[in-house]
């Protein structure tokens, strides 16, 4: 297994975030110094990783000798490319059209870069998010730094690549049924999906029938993330949630954890059950009270979520020339994007059904959640598959049998719109990176901070460079 990082002796070091501010508010670093440093990575990176999809080099060096304010000010950082940036093309993972710059910052940017953070690109992802790998077939796929040889996982693959690999210490991600989790999981990161709400959003987003779409960060440590949305929050409060505040450390209160070992309409491979009651036995040993149970999701859930992911890609093949401009030619759509616009034509008419049903999980989740204050699933029902075993060439049913059971616990709090947190708890035989997810009631992105803390300092996990 090759390893793939840029971590050295230069302005980054191997900082995270919090540790970066704390070095340039000192004087042992500039902002420059970082801003050349997280430029020269991310060159000496994208040969292996694939993992760019804009550069914003020129601007990156022209804002770091003037930077903005926030905490945050003159980190560099990349976003996804299918958030709306001013100056920058959001071409989302795809080549089937031309994007043309943005005029102005979409909502989720401009929050985002009041924070400080400085921006040096875009970063690669499937074909307008509908794949849990990114792997286009003239793009290229996007691969994991702790062995090339594997996929770096679901729509943010790009933005966790370069994270873990040290290009950057935080970037942008978005997670629609998984996609800050995933890649989080695969690529040894801290990746915390927000409640539904918590975070600003792109216009598009929040005109979905249902907002499965949540905005935020990829990180190395429990502080940077935590670090953000406190941030974040200073710049956009959601009223309709209670506060999150600067949570710095592991709680003291001991918590009813609920243990998943099937997802939904799957069961976990076997080296990932054990690897996930391995992490339970460590909660019970920190004293928290843990019970192993079925997972509340109804039989109908897979089905139904499916049927709406896939109205989601009908959206984009029937209206593409309107929303993404003349040149947008559908015929250079993948195989995964037009099986999607397929599936939903022929079964548009169980659409009404399938979303009442899904509505209804936020009252079936917090019904669970008042028995139980956490609950602990892995990231991924199996190990993280070869580059090419995701490849959206082939034909529909073979990918998307293949989709769902890799991807058999994550979706369900995007139907919800609960906060849930992939941690790098677990390795596998094979020696990659296996996440562990805990997930909390809407608005409990504290208790889930507290509880990664706690983890974070009983369990180290383990680095790219080690």
């Amino acid at each position: 297994m090759t390893r793939v990082h840029a971590f050295g002796d230069d302005a980054l070091g191997d900082r995270d975030a919090v540790g970066l501010v704390t070095a340039i508010q000192g004087g042992e670093v500039s902002i420059p110094e970082v801003v050349e440093a997280a430029i020269a990575r991310t060159e000496r990176l994208q040969p292996q990783l694939n993992a760019l999809a804009y550069v914003a080099y020129d601007r990156a060096r022209a804002e770091a000798r003037s930077p903005r304010g926030g905490f945050f000010a003159g980190v560099p950082t990349l976003l996804k490319d299918n958030v709306e940036v001013a100056g920058m093309p959001t071409q989302q993972g795809c080549d089937a059209f031309r994007a043309q710059p943005g005029a102005v910052d979409g909502d989720f940017a401009r929050m985002f870069l009041a924070t400080g953070l400085l921006p040096i690109g875009k970063t690669q992802l499937s074909e307008f998010g509908f794949s849990p790998s990114a792997e286009h077939p003239r793009l290229g796929p996007v691969r994991s730094p702790w062995d090339p040889a594997h996929t770096a996982g679901a729509s943010s693959a790009g933005t966790a690549a370069l994270v873990a690999a040290g290009a950057v210490p935080l970037a942008h991600g978005n997670d629609g049924g998984g996609s800050i989790r995933i890649p989080a999981a695969v690529n040894g990161l801290v990746g915390l999906k927000p409640t539904r709400g918590r975070l600003a959003q792109d216009k598009l987003t929040r005109q979905m029938p249902i907002r499965i779409v949540s905005d935020g960060v990829l990180t190395r440590s429990v502080r940077d993330t935590a670090a953000f949305l406190r941030e974040a929050e200073q710049v956009y409060r959601a009223l309709s949630l209670p506060p999150i505040g600067d949570v710095t450390r592991p709680g003291r209160t001991r918590l009813r954890v609920a243990v998943h070992t099937g997802g939904i309409g799957r069961t976990a491979d076997p080296e990932v059950v054990e690897l996930t009651l391995k992490t339970a036995r460590l909660l019970e040993e920190l004293g928290h009270r843990v019970d192993q149970v079925e997972h509340p999701a109804p039989a109908t859930v897979p089905d139904d979520f499916l049927l709406y992911w896939s109205l989601l890609a009908m959206a984009i093949v029937r209206t593409g020339r309107r929303q993404l401009g003349p040149t947008f030619d559908r015929t250079r759509l993948d195989n995964l994007t037009l099986g999607l616009d397929r599936h939903c034509r022929t079964r548009i008419h169980r659409l009404p059904g399938a979303i009442r049903r899904l509505r209804r999980l936020v009252r079936t989740s917090a019904e669970f959640h008042r028995r139980y204050d956490v609950v602990l699933t892995p990231t991924l029902a199996q190990p993280t598959p070869l580059v090419g075993h995701l490849d959206p060439t082939n034909d529909f049913e073979t990918v998307m049998e293949r989709i769902l059971e890799w991807v058999a616990f994550t979706p369900w709090q995007n139907a919800t719109g609960d906060p849930a947190v992939s941690l790098p708890l677990a390795t596998t035989a094979a020696g990659l990176p296996q996440g562990m997810m805990l997930s909390a009631g809407a608005g409990r992105e504290p208790t889930l901070l507290e509880l990664a803390y706690e983890l974070e300092e009983a369990a180290p996990w383990p680095r790219i460079t080690g």
